[in-house]
């Protein structure tokens, strides 16, 4: 196992002790009780993925900011959320997979450890570099981070690498696109966050037919929007 960082015996302890703290205090109370998962939550070094001024709060419940200075919505999303959102997706290892919003690549070496393969957006040329350094410095190889605007001419970026069998945005969005709906295969499964704040839905949606999607609203939270996803034509309660 690769590691980006050098640790005391003593660090790694604190740090080992943080990460179980991480999961059994915040996120098994948020019902992800998938064995693999809460697995693969003990082995990736979320830490790694943090930039250094908030190293320290990398095992926080809360979303901590990617840039310096901060631009608002380039954040990590909370833990508890992250691996919520995973269990959701319920991937298998054949799985193709897509990300929008790569973030520090902290997501994408979750999806890429239980997928075949992920494709993973990120529209800040600074933020598409870190995931891309940080992913290789961990040693995951099976993850193409691009720089793009994945909203842009109807998901043109990524509707070559389609279909998919899962997507998941990392960040929120008003609704969830037409044209990101028919990137999923049949049988795959799309997760985001959805609505307006104050108060969010996770949204899964899985396409069943060639024109046909079942979708499901399991719980809720607020994140920060994806830049450039088209609003809703009119305003709805």
């Amino acid at each position: 196992m690769n590691a980006m960082t050098t640790a005391t015996p003593h660090t790694a302890m604190s740090l080992n002790q943080a990460r179980f703290n991480m999961i059994e205090q915040q996120i098994r109370p948020w019902e992800v009780l998938d064995a693999q998962v809460l697995d693969l939550l003990g082995r990736i070094r979320r830490e790694d993925f943090v930039p250094a001024p908030h190293k320290a709060l990398a095992f926080g419940d809360l979303e901590l900011p990617l840039t310096h200075p901060a631009v608002d919505g380039e954040v990590m999303l909370a833990p508890r959320v992250e691996a919520r959102l995973l269990q959701d997706l319920a991937l298998k290892p054949t799985d193709k997979v897509l990300e929008v919003g790569s973030g520090s690549g902290y997501m994408a070496a979750l999806l890429a450890s239980l997928a075949r393969s992920v494709v993973s957006l990120e529209i800040n040329p600074v933020l598409a570099r870190m995931a891309r350094e940080n992913l290789q410095t961990a040693g995951i190889h099976n993850v193409d981070v691009r720089e793009a605007d994945a909203a842009a001419n109807g998901f043109s970026a990524c509707s070559s690498q389609g279909p998919f069998d899962a997507i998941v945005l990392s960040g929120s969005v008003a609704e969830v696109p037409a044209a990101l709906l028919a990137l999923l295969a049949r049988g795959g499964r799309l997760a985001a966050i959805v609505g307006f704040e104050p108060m969010m839905r996770a949204t899964i949606v899985t396409r069943t037919g060639d024109a046909s999607f079942q979708t499901e609203q399991p719980w809720d939270t607020v994140a920060p929007r994806l830049r450039n996803f088209p609003a809703p034509s009119s305003f709805r309660f």
